[in-house]
């Protein structure tokens, strides 16, 4: 099975990666990084897009699924008839915004496993009819040495994290009942914890893992921040709820 995962994930992002180095960005480790997540993003762009479109979605239906959380307080199965029905009538799958990052995960475990060791010692892996390089040069613009942890990346990485959950948090729901103006709910409230959460854990294992595997989630991050501006766009103009939802 690892053999199957090296063959299929590995070696071709290690690969492209070689090719990048190569050509592109003429032997400089960071830009080639940068491309490669850029070329990464748009293969799995359909798939993100999927992802960020359900979960907004469900972000939007918050308000109307807290309200049968109270009509339907003790009686789970009338609830959960009443979400399905709900579900159904905007049209909104709950498990849709899971199944592409399920998908998108043997990816990440790839490129995890390319930068997380010194890219040296993958060396015989690269393709017979690509150049390999004698030695990589770790560098970036001849600054920064990617093969070793940098906290100024991991802050940065921290704070597109923070940027994104920020982005993602539930919108609120204009008009409400006076019953219901500073009332949350428990998603909510977890929603809050993981906004500065989520941002902390990513600069604590930033400043221990090698630049380049900052890099690389600190542009995916900024990527995928773009895309969820792209997709905010779209469903402005033909929100779940019409009317409902403002930001």
């Amino acid at each position: 099975m690892l053999e199957l995962f090296q063959v299929i994930f590995f070696q071709p992002i290690f690969n492209l990666l070689i090719f990048l180095y190569n050509t592109i960005s003429m032997q400089d480790l960071g830009i080639a990084i940068i491309l490669l997540t850029t070329i990464i993003k748009l293969i799995l762009w359909p798939l993100s897009r999927k992802s960020i479109k359900s979960q907004k979605a469900l972000q939007e239906l918050q308000p109307k699924i807290d309200e049968l959380k109270t009509k339907y307080k003790g009686d789970q199965q009338a609830m959960g008839k009443e979400l399905m029905a709900l579900y159904k009538k905007y049209k909104v799958n709950p498990f849709s915004s899971c199944l592409p990052l399920l998908i998108q995960f043997p990816v990440f475990i790839a490129i995890y496993r390319v930068f997380r060791e010194d890219l040296n010692k993958h060396l015989d892996l690269v393709y017979s009819f690509l150049t390999r390089p004698e030695i990589i040069n770790a560098s970036f613009l001849g600054l920064l040495d990617l093969s070793k942890p940098n906290v100024y990346l991991a802050i940065l990485a921290g704070a597109a994290q923070f940027w994104q959950a920020k982005m993602m948090m539930a919108k609120k729901k204009k008009g409400l009942l006076a019953t219901n103006v500073k009332k949350e709910g428990m998603a909510e409230i977890m929603n809050k914890q993981m906004l500065y959460f989520m941002p902390a854990i990513t600069i604590f294992i930033g400043v221990t893992l090698p630049g380049g595997l900052t890099l690389y989630w600190l542009i995916l991050t900024a990527l995928t921040i773009l895309q969820q501006k792209l997709v905010a766009k779209e469903q402005e103009k033909a929100p779940v709820i019409e009317g409902e939802i403002i930001e």
